[in-house]
């Protein structure tokens, strides 16, 4: 049973050095401008789904609100990235 684990975990640990090694050779093919702009929108999307999760939580009117206006300046700024 435990060996079985084992071949899994090594098996997830390699899946995983495979897509990092992809990720570096897509990241030395992009210009440094289309990092830029990718590390833009990844930061963008961490930070939609932050406040789209408070806003699920939220109960009071007033910071709803604030999450939706937040939320919405969010998509507008992905908006302009595409």
């Amino acid at each position: 049973m435990a060996r079985g684990w084992e071949s899994k975990d090594a098996e997830s640990q390699r899946e995983l050095a495979e897509e990092a090694a992809r990720n570096l050779r897509e990241a030395a093919a992009m210009t440094p401008d289309q990092r830029d702009k990718a590390s833009r929108r990844e930061g963008l999307l961490s930070q939609r789904s932050r406040v789209a999760t408070d806003l699920a939580r939220a109960t009071h009117p007033r910071h709803r609100s604030q999450l939706e206006a937040a939320l919405a300046h969010v998509d507008a700024e992905l908006a302009k990235l595409q």
